[in-house]
């Protein structure tokens, strides 16, 4: 039996051969391979079938398998990644615009997080709701914040932080005039289609 839902995304068909690196990254883990498909919830024919290159994994699945791995989707995918400084410099974060917030990189690029420092302004996507995979962690700076997570609505002052699951439906907005300052990580796919969880493009339908 395999613990899949019905409506998980299928597989993309024009990712990497990923499975050169899925066996030798489950033993670099010291991962059986029964412990390892319990862990990220696939029965371990499944996970024997996307090691032998059988099965292309879905991209929810590539998330949870790094996760168990301890390693990032770029990993999986056999991507070799430039060496990349530790620190971020004030200095050098420019100031991006997305559907109306100011978001500013506070970590590399190509990591499997992606942190930032956002400022919400009031009245600016209060009514789009994002589903995606991954996981996110939000610290309030200053303003004060309306997380809706699922069907409850949560108010955060300056100190408060979340951290959740971006399956849950979640919607993020400014609730002063003000606006809100936060702190902002995610660990998103690193592709075109999910690298940042701002802005029009993002997935997302109004209630």
């Amino acid at each position: 039996m395999e613990y899949m839902s019905a409506s998980e995304p299928g597989p993309v068909e024009d990712l990497p051969a990923v499975a050169p690196q899925l066996r030798t990254l489950r033993r670099r883990a010291s991962l059986t391979l029964e412990a390892a498909a319990r862990t990220a919830g696939l029965s371990p024919a499944h996970l024997s079938r996307l090691e032998t290159g059988q099965r292309q994994p879905s991209l929810p699945m590539l998330l949870t398998l790094a996760r168990v791995y301890g390693t990032t989707v770029s990993e999986l995918l056999g991507e070799t990644v430039a060496e990349r400084d530790a620190v971020v410099r004030a200095a050098d974060m420019e100031p991006t615009r997305a559907g109306g917030w100011t978001y500013w990189q506070a970590g590399s690029p190509g990591r499997g997080m992606q942190s930032l420092r956002v400022h919400v302004p009031h009245g600016s996507q209060g009514d789009i709701v994002r589903v995606h995979p991954g996981e996110e962690w939000l610290y309030v700076l200053t303003g004060r914040l309306r997380l809706r997570l699922g069907d409850v609505t949560h108010v955060l002052d300056p100190g408060d932080s979340a951290h959740f699951d971006s399956l849950t439906p979640h919607r993020i907005a400014a609730a002063v005039e003000d606006g809100a300052d936060l702190l902002f990580v995610h660990t998103l796919l690193q592709s075109p289609s999910t690298a940042l969880c701002l802005g029009p493009t993002t997935l997302g339908v109004t209630p």
